[in-house]
């Protein structure tokens, strides 16, 4: 089963729209914006499984030039 997420980002003053530019460099990336309020930049990810969800986070979004801080929130299912 797929997993999906929605991640949320703090980014550092400025550096929003590179973020949001560099996410959607991303395969797994499905949709990127900048966001105001709270958090930065929002980005949805689907990726097969889990494991494949914390490798990406860990190593491809949270190390993006300019991200101070994420929060992922994994959906229950796909909708269907």
């Amino acid at each position: 089963m797929a997993a999906i997420a929605l991640v949320l980002l703090s980014t550092e003053p400025g550096r929003e729209q590179q973020v949001v530019s560099d996410l959607k460099n991303m395969s797994e990336v499905s949709e990127a914006m900048v966001l105001f309020g709270e958090y930065d930049v929002y980005c949805k990810v689907c990726v097969d499984d889990f494991s494949q969800l914390s490798e990406l986070i860990l190593r491809n979004i949270r190390t993006l030039d300019g991200v101070v801080e994420t929060t992922t929130l994994t959906a229950a299912n796909d909708g269907k």
